[in-house]
């Protein structure tokens, strides 16, 4: 081959392209390996659903259960300090189940009379707010006219498309029963006589508890078997769940009562009407976070507007209800809760909308203590310590 055709060979050859770097290389596609068993988790899923219904279906029977251990825990430390004066357990748990029932049975009996005057005070609520009403009859009269037309029209477009009734066909119009006042007593009255009754199964239950001691704690620990790393990992969960346990109690149970003595010395300055038993209402709806302290604020300010007739007092007196709950969820109890188990907002708001969803008002109540609960035991279980980083913060 001559110089010239070798030439005109290099000439025509493609050229190569250079090679690129590490930085200039295309990055190759992140995958996950690890197999997914498919029949694993679809036992999962259905061992879930399962969970859910039977969670719903017996809440009659698990939440007065739930409760019990609640008041268990709460009580224990005042139990534990009698025992160590040298006080039997079953006495000292006797003792203060009975002072605490009794305390409280005194503080609603003591607030009977202004229970009494917000139920004498409904219908002249309700005339102060007819007589609102009809001071505003001519915008209301006219929204009302225009809704009823629109709703005329509607009704004959209906007719219009409907085809023509069959003769000879009679029609049958359903009267509603009338308004029977003694029915409902009777279901008021026996649902007042089952939660009577499921009190005094709850308080049983927390005497058993409290009376038993560290019994359970050590028939867990026997159960889980012979290993000493197993039982010392469900002494550490159990020793773990009583502590944040107490101490969601203690932190719930104080900043309850300082969220209502600040509401009634607040509403009672302002001359509002039983300012006593809206603070005891702040209190307890207080320990719901997020919605909670938004009821309170409407229900006060719903209160304030049909006591004063003024927009001007509701919003004072509902702004100021609002102030003291963000001052307690802002400031006190983030500086009263340990960080070690704490939450992040996120799962403690879709913890209350599945509690709730399945507990109805008791699943809010209870919701972030059985978070706290479900937290702690997946912390120290290997295979659930994803599920604990997704609650942690």
């Amino acid at each position: 081959m001559t110089l010239k055709a070798v030439g005109r060979a290099a000439a025509e050859e493609p050229e190569k392209p250079e090679p690129r770097t590490a930085s200039e290389a295309e990055p190759e596609p992140v995958t996950m390996a690890g197999p997914i068993d498919v029949r694993s988790a679809a036992l999962t899923v259905l061992a879930v659903l399962a969970t859910i219904l039977v969670l719903q279906y017996a809440q009659a029977m698990i939440i007065p259960i739930v409760l019990g251990i609640l008041i268990s825990y709460a009580l224990e430390p005042i139990v534990a300090r009698l025992t160590n004066w040298r006080v039997p357990r079953p006495i000292a748990a006797a003792v203060v189940l009975v002072a605490v029932t009794a305390a409280t049975g005194y503080l609603l009996y003591s607030l009977r009379s202004e229970a009494s005057a917000i139920v004498e005070q409904l219908p002249a609520a309700a005339r102060r707010l007819r007589e609102m009403v009809e001071n505003d009859k001519p915008t209301t009269a006219v929204a009302i006219q225009q809704v009823q037309k629109a709703a005329t029209e509607l009704e004959k477009a209906a007719s219009a498309a409907a085809p023509p009734p069959s003769s000879g066909v009679p029609r049958v119009q359903v009267e509603a029963a009338p308004f029977n006042v003694t029915d409902y007593l009777m279901w008021g009255s026996i649902g007042v006589a089952a939660a009577a009754g499921q009190l005094v199964l709850i308080l049983f239950l927390a005497y058993f508890l409290l009376a038993s001691g560290d019994l359970y704690r050590r028939k867990l620990v026997k159960i889980v078997g012979p290993s000493l790393s197993k039982k010392r990992v469900t002494v550490q969960i159990l020793s773990e769940i009583d502590r944040q346990i107490e101490m969601f109690l203690l932190v719930q149970v104080f900043t309850s009562t300082v969220v209502a003595v600040a509401t009634w010395l607040a509403f009672r300055a302002l001359g509002v009407n039983q300012a006593a038993v809206w603070g005891i209402l702040a209190g307890v709806f207080n320990s719901i976070p997020y919605f909670g302290p938004v009821l309170v604020t409407g229900g006060t300010a719903v209160v304030a507007f049909l006591q004063f007739g003024s927009v001007n007092m509701a919003v004072l007196i509902s702004g100021i209800s609002l102030v003291i709950t963000s001052l307690e969820g802002f400031l006190l109890t983030p500086w009263l809760t340990s960080r070690a188990a704490s939450m992040n907002a996120v799962a403690i708001f879709v913890g209350l909308l599945f509690w709730g969803w399945v507990w109805n008002v008791w699943g809010m109540l209870l919701a972030v203590p059985m978070l706290v609960v479900i937290k702690t035991v997946c912390d120290h279980v290997e295979d659930f310590k994803s599920v604990g980083e997704l609650l942690g913060e």
